[in-house]
């Protein structure tokens, strides 16, 4: 015997019905009137979401998104319990809640995950996937097809011992969970936003509490989500055995990049904006992510290490203790050079430059390295604050600077020379 359908309830047809009757009129200045309601209400709580965007900038804006049409909302379902009063045939109305309820909805998702995930193609993929799942699903309901779409989608299941599935459990299944993954993300992205705004905790100590939340947000949200549509979370047990083996074979390396990240952010050895070198890299910590590292170079180039690598290889960190960095710039002098005068010269233009530290320990220096084949060695050493900003123009600069100071003291950079010596012949 065939499964009888469930009955259509369409909205629209009944709307088309009244669309000759007076009441369709007083549906109208009815919904008019939600409207002008719902904008005044809207404007009257415009202060205080400004002074909620203060403390809060996230949660006002996201009110001011969906603010208008929540309002016209709440004014129309009070409305429409006011006129139930004379009338019971509200269709109009009727049909303009499930559309403002669908642009909350769309407005809300679409909000949260601008708010959570960065601007991308996949981004906007997403976005537009949402708003066309939501609008045919509006669609389906006012027109009263959704129930029988929902019947058939019933039907086509398979049982797996005790339990029972289908492609209706598997779609609400699939949309719930991505709900609560998009509130759990915009969650996580909260408290990172707080985090990262208390001044007295270490930026790595906040990284790593933020990154935590963010997983065991996720990972709440999958497990909270699953029996709500009636999923028993023991049918799990397979699968968590199954990633067991993964994790103990393809997924061992993936795992361990994840678990190195909490390591290195928890024992802060390698932090942002310091100062590395790994596996013959230099450069900036630009990106600490759970499975890699961004460290990007001084021109520009950036290089993906994984963070297993910063645990099990040596790290010269530049700027663990202290950001300042010593540089050293080898000069030559001819031999005839007066050496007090090329000093006080090389030291004068070295502490003329912005970027270096002119006094105290770390004051400019002239070393007298060796004497060469062709001039005497000399290093000039300095210290500097801003490693990131790169050495290609200070050292151009300090360079540039010396050949300058020198040419005014006729002080000579020797070129490769050799003495020949010739012997006479005796007769």
């Amino acid at each position: 015997m065939a499964e009888k359908l469930p009955p259509l309830d369409n909205l629209v047809a009944k709307l088309i019905q009244d669309s000759h009757d007076t009441a369709l009129m007083v549906q109208l200045a009815a919904l008019a009137f939600s409207i002008v309601l719902g904008w005044l209400a809207r404007r009257a709580l415009k202060p205080r979401l400004g002074k909620l965007e203060e403390t809060w900038s996230a949660g006002a804006e996201g009110l001011q998104r969906v603010g208008l049409p929540v309002a016209i909302l709440a004014a129309v379902f009070l409305v429409r319990e006011g006129l139930r009063l004379w009338q019971s045939e509200l269709h109009l109305l009727n049909l303009a809640i499930p559309l403002l309820t669908a642009l909350v909805m769309v407005r809300l998702l679409i909000y949260s995950l601008r708010y959570a995930l960065k601007p991308s193609a996949s981004l906007k993929a997403w976005e537009r996937g949402i708003a066309w799942v939501v609008w045919i699903g509006v669609a389906m309901h006012i027109t009263g097809v959704l129930p029988r779409v929902r019947a058939a989608m019933a039907t086509v299941a398979f049982e797996s011992g005790s339990h029972k599935f289908s492609l209706l459990l598997l779609f609400e299944a699939v949309t719930v969970i991505i709900a609560a993954i998009i509130f759990a993300l915009w969650a996580a992205q909260f408290i990172e936003s707080r985090l990262m705004r208390v001044p007295h905790m270490d930026l790595s100590l906040r990284m790593a509490l933020s990154k935590a939340a963010r997983t065991l947000l996720l990972v709440l949200a999958v497990l909270v989500a699953l029996p709500a549509v009636g999923i028993d979370l023991t049918v799990l047990s397979v699968f968590g055995g199954a990633l067991g083996v993964g994790l103990g074979f393809g997924l061992q390396k993936v795992a361990s990049n994840y678990v190195s990240g909490f390591i290195i952010l928890l024992d802060r050895s390698v932090r942002m904006g310091d100062m590395i070198t790994v596996d013959n890299k230099y450069g900036q910590v630009a990106e600490m992510n759970t499975r890699y590292t961004l460290i990007r170079s001084q021109d520009g180039t950036e290089s993906i290490v994984p963070n297993e690598m910063l645990i099990t290889q040596t790290v010269v960190n530049h700027s663990l203790s202290k950001p300042d960095v010593r540089i050293e710039l080898p000069i030559q002098v001819a031999y005839s050079t007066n050496l007090e005068i090329a000093r006080d010269l090389m030291i004068e233009v070295a502490r003329n430059h912005p970027r270096v530290i002119p006094e105290g320990a770390e004051a400019p220096k002239v070393f007298l390295r060796d004497f060469g084949d062709n001039g005497i060695n000399l290093d000039l050493a300095i210290w500097i604050k801003d490693a990131e900003d790169g050495q290609l123009s200070l050292r151009s600069d300090i360079y540039w600077g010396i050949w300058t100071a020198f040419r005014k003291a006729e002080i000579e950079i020797p070129y490769p020379q050799r003495v020949i010596h010739t012997a006479e012949k005796t007769s």
